[in-house]
């Protein structure tokens, strides 16, 4: 059993940076495979960015070059630095886990998920 915290998340203005995070509780964390999604406002929740246990990573077309997903295995936790940020990028962002390596961009891969952190971009 893994649980999932994000923190991080708030109000920035557009153009400007927000880094999340994930912390998961439990030994086995470096096992992990991870995925950040999205969900706006009244709209389905959508993929963002993965990594995966040995540290590959994975980007939606739309954050490539803005987002940066990274971890830190022996704080048990994976970061999402968010630069450039635009009024589109406002959702409430998702953490998942799963240490089967299943499609990095599907729902159904992570068995584990955070409660959703808070990100508005607006001036």
């Amino acid at each position: 059993q893994v649980q999932l915290v994000e923190a991080g998340g708030g109000l920035v203005q557009p153009g400007g940076s927000l880094r999340l995070s994930c912390v998961a509780s439990g030994r086995t964390f470096i096992i992990y495979n991870v995925g950040w999604f999205l969900q706006a406002p009244g709209k389905e929740r959508e993929f963002v960015a993965a990594i995966r246990w040995n540290g590959l990573s994975y980007y939606a077309d739309s954050v490539k070059g803005r987002f940066t997903i990274s971890r830190d295995n022996a704080k048990s936790t994976v970061y999402l630095q968010m630069n450039s940020l635009k009024p589109e990028d406002t959702a409430v962002y998702y953490c998942a886990a799963d240490p089967s390596a299943g499609y990095y961009g599907r729902e159904s891969s992570y068995r584990y998920w955070g409660q959703g952190a808070q990100v508005t971009v607006s001036s």
